[in-house]
Parts: C-alpha cells; sequence; structure tokens
C-alpha cells in the first residue's frame, strides 16, 4: 500500500462523493458486525462475506497464517463462481509466494490492476478453483505487529480494476477484522479451558458417586450374605431396605445421565395428576421414614388429567424430592408437593422444604450441568436434567420466592383442559 502523506490524501481526487459514502457506511456497518461476533468460524465467513460487500468484488477470501509453517492456508472462499472448495481443500502458500504471500511477507496490500499480466499470479489457485482473475487485491491482517492472516478480493464488479480508495478501505477493513480474528480466538481458547477444567470436575464428582454407590451395594450385599450364612431373618431383612436404596440411586443416576445426554420429544399420554404424585411419594418413603421426615402431599376429590411424558415428569418430581430431602434437617425436616391446573390449562408443581434455602449467590449456577451445592455427595445432573425434560415439554423450573427453605416449581403450560382443584393433604 502507497503510504499516506503526513498533510492531505491525493487519492481522495480520484474517489467519487458516492465512493466515500459506500465506503464509511461499509465500515461502520463491519466495525459493529465483527464486534457482536465471537464464534470464529462465524467470524471468518462474515469477514469474507463483508470484504466482498466493502470492495465489491466477485470473490473474496480469508486466508489464515500458520506461524508453525509460515504457511497461508485458505479458511473461506467466496465467489459467484468457480468451485472455492478447492482451494480451501489444495492449496497452501508459503510466505513471499503469489500475491497473498507477498502482502504477508511484506506486511503491505497489493493491488494487481491486470492479472493477465503480472507474473507474480499464483496461477494453481484459478487452476485448483475453475475461476479466472482480472483483478486481485490481497491486503494482511495484522495485530499488533503479528501477522494473523490476509484478505484477498478478486475482480472488481463493473470496473477494471481495484482502486486507491478501495486499497485504503480494505487495509481500514483488514485491521478490524485482524482483531476481531484475535479477540475470538482468545475466547475460544478460553470456553476451552474452562470446559476442559469442568469436565475433569465433573468427571471426578461422577467417578466419586460411582464409588460410593458401589460401596454402599457391596456393604449391604456382604451383610445380607452373612446374615444368609447365619440364617439370620432378622438382619436380613434390616439390610434389605439398604440394599434397595443403592440399586435405586445407581438407576436414578443413569437415568439421569441418559436423560441429560441427549434432546428427546416427550412421549406424551394422559396422566392422572395425584396418582402421578403419590406413586413419586410412595418412593420415596422409605427414605424418610429412616430419616424421621414429614412428607405432605395435597391430591384433589376427583381425578385431574393432565397430558404429559408420565415417565419425565415422574423422573423430575423424584429428583426435586430427593434433594429436599438431603437439605432438610433430620427428624425436624419437612417436604411439601402441592400440585394444580390453572384457568388456563397450565400444570404448576411445587416442591418445597423448610431447609436453610438456596444463597443468593447460587441462584443463577444451580440449574447449570455438573454443578452441585452437596460437594461429594452430589453429581450436579439432578436439576440440569429435570429442567432439560420440563423444557422440552415447552415449560420451565424455577426457584419459586419463598420467606424460608427453597421452592422448586414446574410450569407447564397448555397440558390440560383448564380444570382446578381444591387439593387436601394426605
Amino acid at each position: 500500500m502507497s503510504d499516506i502523506p503526513e498533510h492531505g490524501l491525493p487519492w481522495l481526487d480520484t474517489a467519487s462523493r458516492a465512493d466515500m459514502r459506500r465506503a464509511v457506511e461499509a465500515l461502520y456497518h463491519v466495525h459493529g458486525l465483527l464486534g457482536a461476533i465471537t464464534d470464529l468460524d462465524a467470524l471468518l465467513a462474515s469477514i469474507g462475506e463483508e470484504s466482498r460487500h466493502v470492495a465489491r468484488a466477485e470473490a473474496a477470501s480469508v486466508m489464515l497464517y500458520d506461524e508453525a509453517s509460515d504457511e497461508l492456508y485458505f479458511q473461506v472462499a467466496l465467489g459467484e463462481s468457480g468451485d472455492q472448495e478447492a482451494l480451501k481443500r489444495e492449496i497452501r502458500l508459503k510466505t513471499g509466494q503469489g500475491i497473498a504471500g507477498i502482502a504477508a511477507a511484506t506486511r503491505a496490500a497489493v493491488n494487481v490492476p491486470d492479472a493477465s499480466k503480472d507474473p507474480r499470479i499464483f496461477r494453481d489457485a484459478d487452476a485448483a478453483a475453475g475461476f479466472h482473475t482480472r483483478s486481485l487485491l490481497a491486503v494482511p491482517m495484522i495485530e499488533r505487529d503479528r501477522l494473523v492472516g490476509v484478505l484477498e478480493v478478486v475482480n472488481k464488479v463493473g470496473e477494471d480494476a481495484f482502486s486507491p480508495l478501495d486499497e485504503h478501505v480494505m487495509a481500514m477493513f483488514s485491521s478490524l477484522a485482524a482483531t476481531a480474528v484475535v479477540n475470538a480466538r482468545l475466547i475460544e481458547r478460553q470456553i476451552r479451558t474452562e470446559r476442559l477444567a469442568a469436565l475433569g470436575q465433573a468427571i471426578a464428582g461422577l467417578t466419586h458417586h460411582i464409588k460410593n454407590i458401589l460401596t454402599g451395594l457391596g456393604s449391604s450385599t456382604e451383610l445380607i450374605q452373612m446374615a444368609l450364612d447365619r440364617n439370620n431373618q432378622e438382619m436380613a431383612l434390616r439390610t434389605w431396605p439398604v440394599l434397595k436404596r443403592n440399586v435405586q440411586r445407581m438407576s436414578n443416576f443413569v437415568q439421569d445421565l441418559l436423560a441429560f445426554s441427549k434432546p428427546r420429544t416427550p412421549l406424551c399420554q394422559k396422566t392422572e395428576l395425584a396418582a402421578l404424585v403419590r406413586e413419586a411419594c410412595d418412593s420415596v418413603r422409605d427414605l424418610f421414614n429412616a430419616k424421621e421426615l414429614l412428607l405432605e402431599g395435597d391430591t384433589g376429590d376427583g381425578p385431574l388429567y393432565v397430558w404429559v411424558d408420565t415417565d419425565g415428569i415422574y423422573r423430575c418430581l423424584l429428583n426435586l424430592i430427593h434433594n429436599a430431602a438431603e437439605a432438610v434437617p433430620e427428624r425436624d425436616g419437612r417436604v411439601r408437593i402441592t400440585a394444580r391446573t390453572t384457568a388456563n390449562g397450565a400444570l404448576e408443581i411445587e416442591v418445597a422444604d423448610n431447609g436453610p434455602g438456596i444463597p443468593p449467590e447460587l441462584r443463577e449456577k444451580i440449574f447449570d450441568p455438573f454443578f452441585s451445592t452437596k460437594g461429594s455427595k452430589g453429581t450436579g445432573l439432578g436439576l440440569a436434567t429435570s429442567a432439560k425434560v420440563v423444557e422440552e415439554h415447552g415449560g420451565r423450573l424455577e426457584l419459586a420466592p419463598t420467606a424460608s427453605g427453597a421452592c422448586f416449581r414446574i410450569i407447564i403450560p397448555g397440558v390440560s383442559g383448564g380444570e382446578t382443584a381444591e387439593w387436601q393433604e394426605f
């Protein structure tokens, strides 16, 4: 790119007012666009598309610099004709090779008005893409003196060659693009680091949880075997519920993993609401009796039907009730389940407890996968899985405001005929 004199810009004399307005508007648009995109692939595609628009070119490409091999490679290639994907598959340029390589080596724009007469043109690129290059402008992307890549625009639309104004506009554009690419890479690297750290923590937590369950299974199995060897029926009967609970814990854990691992469409069916609540309560009755906790539920006077995935909502209820049971104090703990349908046909189920509640600083994290307030005792999957199941119904799981303890509320719209019922304690 030619040097800009300290006083005056001679290239302005050859630029029309319309060209200047278009260039300024394009750069203003690009500045906002590139600042809003942080996904690297989406950003690079946008840079390629906007390069064509800014320079009014038939084709454009984004080449990134591989510092290890000192090569440029096509990451994005866009054009109205030719096999642009072939460039990405087949072509890599050493710095100094071809027009893009020269722009990279010299850290300056290279404007080729007539490609047919310029021996520096890398003809293999046209051959690979099946494209005919008439004019070409290559501009390096540089961030803090480091080469990020090269932008190329090919064949000026409606004109024989790219103008000095195009050079300067593309130079400003490439500076914005380089900064955006570096920022996107930093964000991507940070996300990858955080994901790896979270994955390691999650695996450690899941492994510990499985070991705890297996330890419980092994101990209870040994005790039952000992009871059978001694013909001690009382010991066997006392140990059997422990074995049963650990088997159920393993089953619950596997179900949570399966439910969370992939999206699914709810298998909705006509479900009697009170029966569903009672079944969930009955499943945890032994746990509540062992800890001397009070479990309360509400049922209606008559049958009340909702259209839901019975197994999915049952799993949600179990997760919420188990969480509540672990949060409340032994002997004085109380968990209450209420369920109803609203006049507009929405299902609402609340699981409330008299435990310590959720600290304000944790309320936005409790639905995140693998986040647990129970330390090594929890997997961090229960609430995340429950929220996912409810969302697949088109509803939401929320932490409801309450004076004390915690209250989780399931809300699923449009699952009943709008009936309401008065609920009574059972």
